[in-house]
């Protein structure tokens, strides 16, 4: 493992010093503005529709266009898409996209500003064999690896172009593969050992990008290189991306779960969200997350913090440790339980009534992504009355409600009477000075049989609060933080108060509470803004471990906060509530139509409960970068589809006609089909 750090700060977003790369006139890196990347998805040799799609990115804000090169034909192309932009008044760098072909980068380099390689698909062995390397043979060849890479370095060198070294999860060669597993760190090794043979020759001109379509591999692989490079004091500019993140809400969660957790820890120069939709949709979402992590670099400025200790190795996903807390046979919080699910019921109390149709509503027509917790409010003394009549009438459809008693309304409600009744979790703020009340409480709520929630300042537990709650030898409280918070970062709130319980030694419970408070621009008031900034907000915290139940409270009704809840979980991969896809974005390679052939196979298959299912445009970004899919479709000739089984094709040439209804009849083959 490395000994370096992979960030200067997990509570205030300080960012990563880099050297800077100049991309044509764009600089990458150093003081530069996040860069906003996209890629035509045009075929390369229509120079006509290739260079008109780029004018279109550029004028929709992409500052760096790329361009796939997949022959050498195509990257002769490329000459006459330049002059076509060029003469029309557009400056924008173009990058060429290599992967099997040293020749076609070779010329590439040429006629754009940048070039792109694959480590694990460039003059790399990859025929998917298992063998054993002796050091002499691994050595043997990243010699042969030198000598086919060097002509490129040497040429990029001569002409003034950038490099970038992209490693994706499922390119990786069959040396690395046999030596470092299908891991982050063989990522991160494909990378380096491209990144010292550039070294060699004395070229720096370099981006790096890890990108994976799982963003807690992609996460922990960016975290594993940059702190390898801090070992050997390189500081190159870092690209990201979640690739092969799909379409609509669900890929945009995906790469703001992925790309916002680095950022938020100061790492990356520039970006690409990567959507199975036309590309110039990719650019306002970006410039989204480019604009709130300026927001938190501007607030970072002259600060700093202890950094806490959360019982969380950054380079190894592991969910927290957690006391166990039971709700109901079939609702426990825990280490080895999915986080749970809280919604806002929307309404007071006193609108009882209404509040069970929407809840029958909801838990009828969404048995895959119920409403776990409801939390309710205690606004006035009738109020109990109400909850008391509720909770009869909830026998057997709920498993908890979160009672929020309001300044004032301290009254404890008494045990249900009931046998299936919802539990009660009772929640009170609790600050410094208050330490008598904190103990009457904890006292009277167990006395009447229920759970509590204690909203408190990380700080605070470093309090007398704190010693209260180490000696506690009751039912665990779950811990859940205010809607403001005064750390660099929301998320940055979360990690110090698992830090602190760590401390304490008392693994209680965590509730990660997305709100309107907690927003990183809380005064953007449209859809997308809330959904990037709940995205980020628990992505980081989630695919660390950290949460254990889970609340958006910044949506526009108790469905959308369930439905949002629920698809934050599936982005971060900590539940899985439907169907996963995995779907490229499309470019010059891809064999048949990506987006409506994505959505014929999601209208067919989208109600298969954790099934993943990858849509591959070409063989290559499939099998690999599909690797941890159950099932995949891809792209082998022009209307030709393989289907796959993991990584292993079990259907070759289906007629594109016919491969959607072969796909289902192969789920069905496998015994994970399930009926609508």
């Amino acid at each position: 493992m490395p000994s370096s750090s992979y960030c200067l700060s997990r509570v205030r977003t300080l960012r990563r010093t880099t050297r800077e790369v100049k991309v044509g006139s764009i600089g990458v890196g150093g003081d530069n503005p996040i860069r906003v990347q996209s890629m035509t998805t045009t075929e390369t040799l229509d120079v006509e529709a290739t260079s008109r799609q780029t004018i279109e990115l550029a004028e929709a804000g992409c500052e760096i266009v790329r361009i796939t090169a997949q022959n050498v034909r195509a990257a002769e192309a490329l000459a006459a898409i330049a002059k076509k932009v060029r003469g029309d008044g557009f400056d924008v760098p173009l990058v060429a996209d290599i992967h099997f072909l040293p020749q076609a980068a070779m010329e590439a380099a040429k006629h754009v500003e940048k070039v792109r390689v694959n480590p694990g698909n460039y003059a790399d062995r990859k025929k998917f064999a298992v063998r054993e390397y002796s050091d002499l043979e691994y050595e043997e060849e990243l010699e042969r690896l030198h000598a086919a890479f060097s002509p490129l370095v040497l040429r990029c060198k001569e002409l003034g172009r950038a490099m970038r070294i992209g490693t994706n999860h499922g390119s990786l060669s069959d040396r690395i593969l046999n030596r470092f597993g299908d891991t982050p760190r063989g990522m991160a090794e494909s990378a380096l050992e491209f990144i010292r043979i550039a070294e060699s020759h004395n070229y720096r001109e370099i981006i790096l990008s890890m990108k994976a379509s799982n963003p807690k591999v992609m996460i922990e692989a960016y975290r594993l290189v940059v702190a390898l490079m801090n070992d050997e004091s390189m500081e190159y500019p870092l690209h990201l991306g979640v690739t092969e993140a799909g379409d609509g809400e669900d890929a945009r969660i995906k790469s703001a779960a992925g790309i916002g957790s680095l950022l938020l820890d100061g790492l990356g120069d520039t970006i690409r969200v990567s959507l199975t939709e036309d590309p110039v949709h990719e650019i306002p979402v970006a410039q989204d997350l480019a604009a709130r992590t300026k927001t938190l670099w501007q607030r970072a400025k002259n600060k700093t913090d202890a950094q806490p200790n959360e019982g969380i190795d950054p380079f190894e996903f592991r969910r927290r440790e957690c006391i166990d807390l039971t709700f109901s046979p079939n609702c426990k919080v825990g280490r080895k339980e999915p986080p749970r699910v809280i919604v806002p019921a929307g309404r007071p109390l006193r609108e009882f009534r209404d509040i069970v149709s929407d809840l029958s509503e909801a838990q009828t027509t969404n048995k895959d992504a119920p409403i776990e917790g409801l939390l309710l409010s205690i606004e006035s003394i009738d109020d109990f009355a109400h909850l008391a009549t509720l909770r009869e009438t909830l026998v057997g459809s709920i498993p908890f409600l979160v009672i929020d008693q309001v300044d004032g309304k301290h009254e404890i409600p008494p045990e249900a009477s009931e046998k299936g009744s919802p539990a009660l979790v009772i929640l009170r703020t609790f600050t410094p000075n208050r330490e008598e009340e904190l103990i009457r409480f904890l006292g009277e709520t167990e006395k009447a049989g229920h759970n509590t929630a204690l909203v408190m300042e990380p700080r605070d537990l470093d309090s007398s609060l704190g010693e209260i709650l180490k000696d506690h030898q009751g039912q665990a409280p779950i811990i859940t933080l205010s809607g403001t918070y005064k750390w660099g970062h929301p998320t940055a709130a979360y990690r110090v108060l698992a830090g602190n319980l760590r401390r304490l030694n008392r693994p209680f419970p965590i509730w990660i509470r997305s709100s309107d408070e907690a927003r990183i621009h809380p005064d953007e008031d449209f859809s997308s803004s809330r959904l990037l900034d709940s995205a980020i907000l628990t992505g980081s915290l989630l695919c660390d471990g950290i949460g254990d139940l889970l609340s958006v409270e910044n949506a526009a009704d108790s469905n959308r906060s369930r439905a949002l809840a629920y698809n934050l979980l599936q982005g971060a991969r900590a539940r899985s509530s439907k169907t996963e896809f995995v779907a490229c974005p499309s470019c010059g390679r891809t064999l048949f139509d990506l987006q409506s052939t994505t959505q014929r196979v999601k209208e067919s298959t989208s109600h298969l409960k954790g099934v993943t299912i990858a849509v591959m445009g070409c063989i290559v970004n499939g099998p690999g970068e599909m690797a941890d899919a159950d099932f995949g479709y891809v792209g082998s000739a022009p209307g030709k589809i393989d289907l796959y089984v993991g990584k292993n094709r079990v259907k070759s040439a289906i007629s594109e006609k016919e491969a959607v209804d072969r796909l289902v009849r192969l789920i069905k083959e496998e015994g994970k089909w399930t009926e609508p």
